[in-house]
């Protein structure tokens, strides 16, 4: 039994490693280091080109509830992020360079995994498991085309925030805590008066923007907000958004700020930070400049600046089953942020499902049939489902599992009870999944 699996990012190195750990042989194919796409700056597997932060670990957020699920089931990614969490209060976040070299070092070592750098022209015989990501090559990408047809891949704009370095923090204007009072104290806290904010405002939303072939503001997906593009929905909008101050005290004066940017950690030394909510499409040279304006980041060193890319993805209910197989050539299967799944662990939670689903093919055993009650599940079923009329990439989220048989008092328990009820079928489900 041999697959073949396109692309080592988040979906394709999780999807290689369940069919290993079944008995499959995996030829993993990627393109690095001979070519790299924009978003790329290293020759790891599973490179998180945007943010550090995998978001929520709690269970009273669906984001949560998932990674749960696939840590209960065996998954790659989670064991290696959990393996190289930095503190982010109730999230969680990795250290960026080792998350990477962890997932790397297990696929290569792996020893039903073979793993070929080339590009990827042609769709090859066999088992496929095509998770080349949404910038897949445009010869792969033509090649999909003529394949699936001329309708069929979708695409909308995705944003990468800025790195500084923590020693150029100005932390006589700054200080250490996390919103809400939750978790620890893990996030470096910027405050501005409101003289200060409105300053920033207005230089952010008259600043020069990169061009982006064929961007329009309608096309970003709002988990990626551009910070401009946010911005010019109103003065205030940010302070409802990424820079809200509630619950953040500022010790020198015991007040909260008008606003305050916040600094997550990007690697496990905290020599490097990045900032929350600042995904942007600005020239470099407009970045530091708007961005200095932040009283704590007068001096900032930027060490890697926003970027925006395209982001393509299929519509996946005409095209896709529930397990992300091509409902008109089933040899071959989709996994990650192209089926329109949005976010890092639900492309590794596609690619778990695709790995589990087509090894249990292979051996002439059933599908696992992971209800809608599941976050797995669910996610499975949204992207397959063809009664939605204009599909868009999303995000796990409890609205897309079926409510509760009964009432529940308060959102935070309602919330609760949905993933207990998930984790006990998921229970059940783990002597059928688990190799």
């Amino acid at each position: 039994m041999n697959v073949t699996v396109i692309g080592a990012g988040l979906a394709g190195s999780e999807c290689a490693w369940q069919l290993a750990q079944r008995g499959v042989h995996v030829t993993l194919l990627e393109m690095k280091p001979l070519k790299r796409t924009p978003a790329h700056v290293t020759d790891q597997f599973a490179e998180l080109c945007c943010s550090n932060s995998l978001r929520s670990d709690q269970l009273e957020n669906a984001v949560g509830l998932l990674k749960e699920e696939m840590r209960r089931l065996g998954s790659l990614i989670l064991s290696c992020a959990d393996a190289t969490r930095v503190e982010a209060g109730g999230a969680l976040a990795v250290d960026r360079e080792g998350f990477a070299a962890l997932v790397t070092e297990r696929i290569r070592s792996h020893p039903n995994i073979t793993v070929e750098a080339r590009e990827v022209t042609e769709i090859p015989e066999g088992e496929v498991v095509i998770a080349s990501g949404p910038l897949t090559s445009d010869a792969l990408a033509q090649r999909l085309q003529t394949l699936l047809g001329e309708k069929s891949a979708l695409h909308f704009f995705d944003a990468a925030a800025p790195l500084v370095s923590a020693e150029s923090v100005d932390m006589d204007k700054a200080w250490f805590g996390s919103r809400y009072d939750r978790g620890t104290s893990d996030y470096v806290n910027c405050p501005m008066t409101e003289e200060e904010y409105d300053a920033f405002w207005q230089a952010l939303t008259t600043a020069q923007e990169a061009e982006v072939h064929g961007f329009e503001d309608k096309m970003v997906f709002e988990g990626c907000m551009p910070v401009e593009v946010m911005a010019r929905r109103g003065h205030d909008t940010l302070c409802y958004g990424p820079l809200k101050p509630r619950g953040l005290k500022d010790p020198r004066t015991g007040k909260e700020p008008y606003a305050v940017v916040q600094l997550r950690r990007d690697n496990a030394q905290g020599s490097v930070y990045n900032l929350v909510g600042f995904q942007t499409h600005l020239r470099f040279p407009e970045q530091r400049r708007v961005f200095s304006m932040i009283p704590a980041l007068h001096d900032a060193e930027f060490l890697r600046y926003g970027v925006m890319h395209r982001n393509t993805f299929l519509n996946s209910p005409q095209l896709l089953d529930r397990y992300y197989r091509l409902k008109s050539e089933p040899r071959i299967s989709f996994a990650g942020q192209m089926t329109g799944v949005e976010g890092y662990v639900e492309s590794a939670a596609s690619g778990f499902l695709v790995g589990v689903e087509t090894a249990r093919r292979l051996q002439g055993l059933p599908p696992v049939d992971f209800p809608r009650e599941t976050a797995i599940g669910a996610l499975g079923l949204y992207i397959s489902n063809q009664s939605i009329a204009a599909f868009q990439p999303m995000n796990i989220n409890f609205g897309i599992m079926p409510p509760l048989d009964h009432r529940v008092k308060g959102k935070r328990n309602k919330n609760a009870e949905l993933s207990a009820r998930s984790l006990a079928i998921i229970e059940e489900l783990k002597a059928e999944v688990c190799p």
